[in-house]
């Protein structure tokens, strides 16, 4: 019978996140507010083979250009991510995710007594203090922490 391999299709147009680490698909597509509601086809790959990571999960997301500052969103759950644009099935640009300055409702506080975790309409914000190894803290709070407790 031979080996199988799952193929899944090139796209026309739209954003590729490929090495993104082994199951963590569905935290990233959470994180990026992409529910599929929008009409455009969304490919998910998990588990997938991988010389770099040993296994990576990828995303396709079809006729949707992501900018930085969305796939931004995503740097504490798939810090080695890269982000391919394709237009008309070729790859126009290639970048890196990069941790952003604050996340503004990506993530709750790990505090369960801090305000934003209660029944007040206000943001979850949570500011980066350092990037490299990341630290964080809860612009209500001041609680620091790291993006374990996060994710």
């Amino acid at each position: 019978m031979g080996e199988e391999q799952l193929v899944v299709r090139k796209i026309k147009d739209g954003t590729v996140l490929d090495h993104v680490e082994q199951g963590r698909a569905l935290k990233v597509l959470e994180a990026l507010n992409i529910d599929g509601k929008d009409g455009n086809v969304v490919t998910v790959a998990m588990n997938v083979i991988s010389k770099k990571l040993g296994k990576k999960d990828i995303i396709k997301i079809e006729n949707r250009f992501l900018k930085p500052e969305e796939t931004n969103r995503i740097a504490l759950i798939a810090p080695r991510a890269t982000v391919n644009i394709i237009r008309n099935y070729q790859v126009v640009e290639k970048r890196r995710v990069d941790i952003p300055d604050t996340f503004v409702n990506v993530f709750k506080c790990p505090n369960p007594t801090c305000i934003s975790n209660s029944n007040e309409p206000i943001s979850h914000i949570i500011d980066t203090v350092r990037k490299n190894p990341p630290l964080l803290k809860c612009r209500y709070c001041s609680r620091l922490f790291s993006p374990n407790e996060l994710i």
